[in-house]
């Protein structure tokens, strides 16, 4: 299997930093990196998607700088990563798709792009089952997991579930054996000694900064919204729930049932099963139901970050860390 690589450092980049030709051989040609789709892969089949956005944001992906959702599409995510890897790099400010930001990511992140992956019998020792959209009904059942064994890939492998279909038009997903084509995105893992975080509302992104002050990492994330803001100012975190129940309580919200309700665990609850405690009352640091919605749709006071992310961040904080609200 081909599998999609770049040039070894210092080999030309593109000095116009203008993108090349999309073979439909699978070759394509961006700033002076060459990649190859996995074999059996057609250009075609990503259709208005570019396999130069898909390399670039598997390297941010995997930098710590994420661009939420791998999809193959230059949207708002990948270019608020893109800022946020300039600055923790020390490149000249900006979104630009350039010579310099390419080197700097081929030679910290170069490596696979696509990968495969055998689907085991452990993968699908689960079950899948459609869930209630009501919160009365979710409170009904013993856990709020995935629909579909497709959408718990995409979601594992950090990708958008249209895309991972994409890849993989004959594939049968329920299927212990079978191989799909993945994208080699990052494992989750973050090793600092992070000092605080900041909840960024302007451009809706958590940073997380060492000890020294330096960003270490930056996430799209959904912050609040004008009838439900975000509080201001600092707090800490409190607690960490990987596997968080939802405790829902209509005093002093103007949305949802009138009554308390208990929703269980999983990826599909309203938390993404994933909570950071916070100081204040009732705000924490948590996941989503819907990835591909994060950093485009607003909340309800809270962060909201993809369950990837938020695995991310809830596996680096400790209690006591400091949160700035800006």
């Amino acid at each position: 299997m081909a599998l999609a690589t770049f040039p070894a450092p210092g080999l030309a980049l593109d000095e116009q930093g203008q993108d090349g030709p999309s073979g439909a051989d699978g070759h394509a040609t961006a700033h002076g990196l060459e990649i190859s789709l996995p074999d059996g892969v057609t250009m075609e089949m990503l259709g208005q998607r570019s396999l130069e956005t898909v390399a670039l944001q598997v390297m941010l992906d995997r930098s710590r700088h994420s661009p939420g959702v791998i999809d193959g599409y230059m949207g708002g995510n990948t270019r608020r990563a893109i800022r946020y890897y300039r600055q923790a790099n020390g490149l000249p400010s900006g979104d630009r798709v350039d010579k310099p930001l390419l080197r700097s990511l081929v030679e910290t992140q170069s490596g696979d792009i696509f990968r495969q992956y055998a689907i085991t019998e452990e993968d699908l020792a689960r079950s899948f089952d459609d869930n209630p959209q009501g919160f009365e009904e979710m409170a009904k059942r013993d856990r709020i997991g995935y629909e579909t064994p497709l959408e718990m890939f995409a979601e594992r492998f950090h990708m958008d579930r249209d895309f991972l279909a994409a890849l993989n038009p004959e594939a049968d997903f329920t299927q212990a054996g079978t191989r799909i084509v993945i994208v080699s995105h990052g494992d989750e893992t973050l090793s600092a000694d992070l000092d605080r975080i900041e909840v960024r509302k302007a451009d809706n992104t958590v940073a997380l900064f060492d000890g020294e002050g330096a960003l270490v990492a930056s996430y799209p994330s959904t912050i609040g919204s004008d009838e439900f803001p975000s509080p201001s100012g600092d707090m800490e975190v409190r607690a960490v729930a990987p596997e968080a129940t939802y405790y829902f309580s209509p005093e002093g919200r103007e949305w949802g049932p009138d009554k308390r309700l208990k929703i269980p665990p999983g990826p599909n609850n309203p938390v993404g099963g994933i909570w950071v405690d916070l100081t204040k009352e009732g705000y924490g640091i948590h996941g989503s139901p819907d990835p591909q919605m994060v950093g485009k749709r607003t909340s309800h006071g809270c962060v909201r970050l993809t369950n990837w992310d938020a695995h991310e961040v809830a596996g680096a904080v400790e209690k006591g860390v400091r949160v700035v609200f800006r």
